[in-house]
């Protein structure tokens, strides 16, 4: 008997602030790769925000494998997210923040030490495990931030915009990286985006958040090459 594919399931979704107001009813197959793209202040954050279980909705429900999510606190939830500013702590080594997807408290074993060097191994990182994150590059936290959820181990990431901040070459980088590792576990990826050439990188599905409403997401490649108005309005497009 095959077993149920976890997806996600945005259902009926409303979240609102003051006079914004952002709606989705759509579904992602586990494994999907897809970015958020859409004008500022759209809401693309604000949908991960209430995925990870940062901002409560006011109507519908978000469901993993048939999981009400509402019920679990952020920390619970079957997912990761990368912000741009990495959520590395400065007084920690490279290898201790790695070692909070093991263990909150570092209370580590040695199986588990093994596992953070194998990690940290995996993104470069074996000979900074003992720097702290201002000793490194801009690629470097980037990679320090990637190899704590290679450590959790959650089936879904949701990347903020975790590489904004980084030149195109070294960007690039971490988009072949991430999606090394999503591919090999097969999680499911929700990325947001100002950058088209960022989503075509990475992710084959594209939700366009905009006007008060995240569409279902569309292959990436073909919503770039005839975008809707709202979207060739934000890529700076004219249709003719």
């Amino acid at each position: 008997m095959c077993g149920v594919v976890a997806m996600l399931i945005l259902e009926k979704l409303l979240l609102r602030h003051g006079d914004w107001s952002l709606s989705a009813d759509l579904t992602i197959p586990k494994g999907e790769r897809v970015a958020l793209i859409g004008p500022s202040g759209a809401g693309k954050s604000s949908l991960l925000a209430a995925i990870a279980g940062f901002f409560d909705p006011v109507e519908g429900r978000i469901l993993w494998d048939d999981t009400d999510l509402a019920n679990m606190i952020p920390g619970e939830r079957p997912l990761s997210i990368l912000f741009q500013d990495q959520n590395l702590f400065p007084h920690l080594t490279v290898a201790q923040n790695a070692g909070l997807g093991v263990c909150a408290g570092l209370r580590l074993t040695p199986e588990q030490n093994e596992e953070i060097s194998v990690a940290l191994e995996r993104v470069g990182l074996a000979d900074q495990a003992d720097k702290k994150p201002g000793q490194l590059s801009g690629g470097q936290q980037s990679r320090a931030a990637l190899a704590r959820v290679l450590l959790r181990a959650r089936p879904m990431l949701l990347l903020d915009e975790p590489f904004s901040a980084l030149g195109p070459a070294l960007k690039s980088e971490m988009l072949d990286l991430v999606a090394e590792i999503a591919s090999s576990a097969g999680s499911t990826v929700l990325m947001v985006t100002h950058d088209p050439q960022d989503a075509l990188v990475l992710c084959p599905q594209t939700i366009l958040v905009a006007e008060g409403f995240a569409a279902p997401p569309a292959p990436t490649a073909e919503l770039m090459n005839n975008p809707p108005p709202a979207l060739a309005a934000y890529l700076g497009r004219q249709r003719s």
